[in-house]
């Protein structure tokens, strides 16, 4: 886990970037629209808009929930399953909508949001906890000498 601003910035860039290029994909593959120019024209507002909920919105919610749980902070393990899975939750609650606007869905979008939602929450979960997640706070423990400079 991040422990300052340098790391947290680092680590929350990378999970993210991750997880918008994986979801993206899935999306798109999903929806049979993978091209290279898809892919392109979506990543950019796609991080940005992951990057600053994650920042300002989901990411804050989440840790305020996750520390006010009565989880043993001695076993860290159980801590950061529970911020990875709240952060999914509103990630992927906010995400799914976004990926409905640009889509141009907007008068179907009550009736695709929830099909949507769980699509996203099935697949962003295990991938976040067994790839995105690992390979994050792998990335974190060898970029750490150079970030503390």
């Amino acid at each position: 886990m991040p422990t300052n601003k340098k790391e947290g910035l680092f680590f929350t860039t990378m999970m993210c970037g991750l997880m918008v290029i994986g979801m993206s994909i899935y999306n798109l593959s999903l929806h049979q629209a993978l091209t290279l120019e898809s892919f392109a024209i979506g990543l950019i507002p796609a991080f940005v808009f992951a990057f600053i909920l994650d920042v300002f919105i989901v990411g804050v919610v989440a840790k305020k929930i996750a520390f006010s749980l009565p989880i043993s902070k001695e076993k860290p393990i159980f801590l950061i399953l529970t911020i990875s899975t709240l952060m999914i939750i509103g990630m992927v609650t906010f995400m799914s909508a976004f990926g409905i606007v640009m889509n141009g869905q907007t008068t179907q979008f009550v009736s695709v949001y929830g099909q949507t939602w769980l699509l996203n929450f099935i697949v962003a979960l295990p991938y976040q906890l067994l790839i995105v997640g690992p390979i994050s706070r792998f990335m974190l423990s060898r970029m750490r000498p150079a970030l503390a400079q």
